[in-house]
């Protein structure tokens, strides 16, 4: 039980640091100056952003929810579930962000979710 309550905490906190890092990125816009004078003012310009700091911690948060979980279940276990991330991402991008998701990635998605119940089982 404490894996599937681990494993719960990865997909959110990956999904939504996800969510946060594409949606600020993309308010942001295209970077134009790849010079060290440029770069410097976007990284600056980025590191004050709320939605980034908090997609950080977001992963933070899911990278030491892994660190546990591989200490109570195997990796063989633990890195596949955890892909149970993008299924919801699927869905999200294409609710929330309003992307356009091609059918390859939703059979993808599907066959990434049939994996995971197999999982379960």
């Amino acid at each position: 039980m404490r894996a599937w309550s681990l494993l719960a905490v990865i997909i959110a906190s990956t999904v939504t640091a996800d969510l946060l890092q594409s949606h600020e990125m993309k308010r942001h816009g295209e970077i134009q100056d790849f010079r060290p004078s440029g770069l410097r003012r976007v990284l600056s310009a980025l590191a004050g952003k709320r939605n980034l700091i908090l997609a950080v911690v977001c992963m933070a948060i899911s990278f030491f929810a892994f660190m546990a979980l591989v200490q109570v279940a195997d990796l063989s276990f633990a890195v596949p579930a955890s892909a149970g991330s993008l299924v919801i991402e699927t869905v999200l991008a294409r609710l929330l962000l309003k992307e356009h998701v091609d059918s390859r990635r939703w059979i993808g998605a599907a066959l990434v979710a049939g994996g995971v119940w197999c999982l379960s089982l």
